[in-house]
């Protein structure tokens, strides 16, 4: 299974070290952090790693343990296409900004299509390797609702490729991990994709 390294608690550093730490940076960019435009900025961005990043306080298995068994005997592909996400790259802190595409093959348990996109929010809100990250998902949900079959699909464009580095602008970055059926059989695998707007050749 892939499963993510416990995290550092946030609480083991303050508020205060956090704020100072932007400082820092402010200082080592070049800047004043006294400068009238820049007292509040490591306010500012406290706040927002607290929300960027409060995927680590989420447990994504918790979402898809709200399962249904009353559904008439569907037993069809449940897909779940476009779900936007913004996570964060964890060699340059740079943001990763894509969607993803969800798809799996119910035994008994399915899940509320909005409980599919919390799992995702869950793991974005982290820093991320993508690839890691397209595993993360598909073996939570499989773990977690025992299918007959998990594919996910995850294509997202790395702001560290295009605004530093090689400088590429426009270039995506597909991922995919495909578990049981989908991994075992090319029809099913082909549906799925062309369920996504993926071609199969892919």
């Amino acid at each position: 299974m892939a499963s993510a390294r416990k995290p550092v608690r946030r609480a083991a550093v303050t508020r205060e070290a956090a704020e100072e730490a932007v400082r820092t940076l402010l200082r080592w960019a070049g800047e004043d952090p006294a400068r009238e435009g820049l007292q509040d900025t490591p306010k500012r961005v406290v706040d927002a790693y607290g929300e960027w990043f409060s995927g680590y306080a989420m447990d994504p298995a918790e979402y898809l343990r709200r399962t249904f068994e009353e559904v008439a005997g569907y037993d069809e592909m449940i897909v779940l296409r476009d779900i936007r996400f913004e996570s964060f790259c964890e060699h340059h802190m740079a943001p990763i900004i894509g969607r993803a595409h969800v798809g799996y093959l119910p035994d008994r348990l399915v899940v509320g299509i909005s409980k599919l996109a919390r799992v995702i929010e869950a793991y974005a809100r982290r820093f991320q390797v993508q690839e890691k990250m397209t595993a993360q998902i598909a073996h939570c949900i499989l773990d977690v609702l025992r299918p007959r079959g998990v594919a996910v699909v995850i294509d997202a464009q790395h702001q560290c490729m295009t605004t530093r580095g090689v400088h590429q602008r426009g270039v995506s970055m597909v991922t995919s991990q495909m578990l049981g059926v989908f991994r075992d059989d090319p029809r099913t695998r082909g549906e799925f994709l062309r369920f996504v707007g993926i071609d199969g050749h892919h």
